[in-house]
């Protein structure tokens, strides 16, 4: 299950979470994707992916601009040209 709320998303198994992206604001409408983890024994089943697609529809959504620190994001959005309107450098 995902959860998605204002700095973090999160994938959670039994109450645990096995999974999560750091998105700390900037400013009213810029967030920094800092950081991505999933747990060891989900490496391979493509959370990391799922997770960061939740992280961007919930900023389409909420008309959010992204820049990345984080080096999976970074690689995920160039990988993703649907999303890149929403980058800033």
């Amino acid at each position: 299950m995902f959860r998605v709320d204002k700095n973090k998303t999160v994938y959670m198994i039994n109450n645990k979470v096995m999974g999560e992206v750091d998105y700390p604001y900037i400013n009213d409408n810029t967030v920094n994707i800092t950081h991505t983890f999933v747990d060891q024994s989900l490496r391979g089943q493509g959370i990391a992916d799922k997770m960061m697609n939740e992280v961007f529809k919930y900023l389409r959504k909420n008309n959010i601009q992204v820049k990345c620190t984080c080096s999976y994001a970074i690689s995920w959005l160039e990988k993703h040209s649907e999303y890149h309107d929403l980058k800033v450098d």
